[in-house]
């Protein structure tokens, strides 16, 4: 389960009251609606030489699996890049005027999102030149298939989303994602029902690593994502430095749980996955920890497949006191979750929780990143052994430190008071960081499914509730009394700043992320329309949620704070019923009618004023370089080199990790 960084890119540009602290510049490009940025990697110089040897080698694991994402996507993305890629590398004609601009915007738009959909609204994007101008530089750089490429990029009607949200047609076959081929939905549902088995106290995700196709002989049947199979030239590579990095892994859980994770990639057999995930949340005493592996199935319309992905961190060992603190108590919060008894765990197992700093980057976390991480997201082992947490510091701190780059404030624009912005820019940066630390520590930990419940049972609606159920965790607790004592909040009032920013978000500011016209389809958006909405909603006979307009702009103010609290907690006791019954109708009712559809009139009022402001709604990274410092014939260190142009990086990547 992650925080990916979206309400993250528009907090920062909410606090620009601070001076930075050197000439380290972190937005190094833009277009579109994109920023690109660079993150610093502190406390890297003090690891050991073996430490930062097992970090490169993790990261190369990750950075090998790029290929496999952007496949996954749609299976047209891989030819597009590499055509994109050859026109970047081999065009001699002009590269100016109108037309090369546009086609550069779409090839940095394409390298961003990993694909010819939009990395966030997943609707498909089209290129800003003329059609028969890319036909002109595809002729010139020699493409292969060049026509059939021109129609999947610029005809609107040929996959216009990455995933699917129709509510009249079959989500599986208009999807782009490369996870099917062939089969209907209710034929994926049928095959996945007879595989499972009931009442199976712990069950394997079926399905998260494979593509489901139906062949001539009308046979139903999986290809597995494993070394010798599909994607197995880049599992292999993977692998390679898997081994390598378990060769000089800083423990033995580590080295234990990344042969398990090489078993696993060889053979493609789940319960050697749950195997590796056991054996990783062991590890909470290593300095250096990864993510590696098809996990998150936020991009499946069924909520089944997986994408690939790749992180590579380091311990913040001074700031992971606060998250140490909320994990030890983690079984006082479930015990005081105002949700139903019978869903609370009665022994909380295994919660680790800590500050990292990132080093690298890979899959779906790159460019755009999580910004927090709670994993695995099997229940079952949550539940036996436990999960492992992370608040990503450097992240956060490079939004930030670019928010003080940018032009412009969205705090100023969008806050009803100067009272608000005050508080706001008093603990608003802190107060986001407990939130997430409360989301990804013990939210996503919470509750426990009743027996024979399906992990899959909310379908299409499962990323969107789990995401609010671990966002009004956060929320409820943020105000409670235990943070003081804790010593979490030092101010009792600080977490107004938190309900006032998350209300603002959820209701107006988010949606400048969404083009008019659109409904909000990205599930953590979702989450958050469908906390604010229904807060906004239940509150109105007591105004506790008040819809202001001065000189004709909107403004969203919270009148009783107290009240809201309240109000959280009712949405969490109900979707932790929806989640732990497998209600699916409750569930899907809930983001139909609160988190789908966006008032039209403010959609356009919220985009014009944002647009005024001058900023980009959504950002992303480059990753720095891990680089091999040689001496005599062997490695003596290994350095961190911060790079600074975003396209040169795609382009290396794709000529260096090209396994596809």
């Amino acid at each position: 389960m992650i925080i990916i960084a979206g309400s993250a890119a528009i907090a920062a540009a909410c606090v620009r009251d601070k001076a930075p602290q050197d000439s380290f510049k972190y937005t190094i490009d833009s277009f579109a609606d994109i920023k690109v940025m660079r993150f610093r990697v502190p406390g890297w110089d003090a690891l050991s030489l073996r430490q930062k040897e097992y970090a490169y080698h993790l990261s190369e694991a990750a950075k090998w699996g790029r290929d496999i994402t952007w496949d996954q996507y749609f299976r047209y993305n891989l030819p597009v890049r590499h055509a994109i890629e050859d026109i970047l590398e081999k065009y001699a004609g002009a590269r100016e005027g109108e037309d090369w601009e546009g086609f550069m915007t779409y090839a940095k738009r394409v390298f961003f999102s990993n694909g010819i959909h939009h990395h966030y609204a997943e609707d498909k994007f089209v290129p800003g030149c003329s059609q028969d101008y890319f036909a002109s530089l595809m002729e010139a750089a020699k493409v292969e298939n060049s026509a059939e490429l021109l129609n999947v990029m610029y005809n609107p009607n040929i996959y216009p989303q990455r995933r699917s949200t129709s509510k009249t047609g079959d989500i599986v076959e208009l999807s782009a994602v490369n996870f099917y081929d062939g089969v209907s939905r209710d034929e994926v549902d049928a095959f996945y029902d007879a595989m499972a088995v009931k009442d199976d106290p712990e069950p394997v995700s079926y399905g998260l690593n494979s593509k489901v196709v139906k062949g001539e002989d009308g046979v139903i049947k999986e290809e597995l994502w494993r070394s010798g199979g599909t994607y197995g030239k880049a599992i292999d590579k993977i692998c390679e430095e898997l081994e390598k990095a378990a060769a000089v892994a800083e423990n033995d859980i580590q080295a234990r749980a990344l042969g398990l994770l090489v078993d696993y990639y060889r053979t493609g057999d789940l319960e050697k996955w749950d195997e590796f995930n056991i054996e990783w949340v062991k590890d909470t005493i290593g300095v250096v920890d990864f993510i590696n592996g098809f996990i998150e199935d936020y991009d499946d319309p069924l909520g089944r497949k997986a994408t690939w992905e790749g992180y590579v961190h380091v311990k913040d060992s001074a700031a992971s006191a606060r998250t140490e603190t909320l994990s030890a108590n983690a079984q006082w919060f479930e015990d005081n979750s105002p949700v139903d008894p019978r869903f609370k765990k009665k022994t909380v197992k295994g919660i680790s929780a800590k500050v990292v700093n990132a080093v690298t980057l890979a899959g779906a976390c790159y460019p755009s990143t999580p910004i927090g991480i709670n994993l695995p997201n099997a229940d079952w082992i949550r539940k036996e052994h436990g999960s492992k947490s992370v608040t990503i510091a450097n992240i956060t701190h490079a939004y930030d430190a670019a928010a003080l780059e940018a032009p412009a404030s969205t705090l100023t624009e969008f806050a009803w008071s100067q009272e608000e912005i005050d508080l706001y820019k008093k603990y608003g940066d802190y107060t986001d960081e407990v939130h997430t630390d409360l989301h990804e520590c013990l939210g996503h930990g919470s509750g426990q499914l009743l027996p024979g419940v399906s992990p899959t049972a909310l379908g299409e609606y499962q990323s969107a509730l789990e995401e609010a159920r671990a966002d009004l965790f956060g929320l409820y607790y943020i105000a409670d009394p235990k943070m003081i004592e804790l010593g979490i909040m030092k101010d009792k009032e600080a977490y107004k700043a938190q309900y006032s920013g998350y209300i603002r978000n959820g209701l107006m500011t988010q949606f400048t992320r969404v083009e008019l016209g659109r409904q909000n389809t990205e599930a953590h958006m979702q989450n958050r329309q469908l906390i604010s909405a229904w807060c906004y909603e239940k509150g109105a006979r007591n105004n506790v949620i008040e819809k202001k307009v001065r000189n004709g702009k909107t403004y969203f103010v919270v009148n009783d704070y107290e009240a809201l609290r309240e109000l959280f907690a009712s949405l969490l006791a109900e979707i932790q019923r929806i989640k732990s019954e497998g209600d699916y109708a409750a569930g899907r009712d809930l983001i139909e009618t609160y988190a789908v559809n966006i008032d039209p009139v403010l959609h356009k009022e919220v985009r014009e004023r944002y647009a005024a402001l001058g900023l980009k709604p959504y950002g992303g990274f480059i990753n720095p370089d891990i680089v091999p410092v040689e001496s005599g014939g062997k490695v003596t260190d290994y350095q961190v080199v911060y790079k600074t142009d975003y396209l040169e990086q795609q382009l290396e990547y794709g000529r260096k990790y090209r396994t596809l």
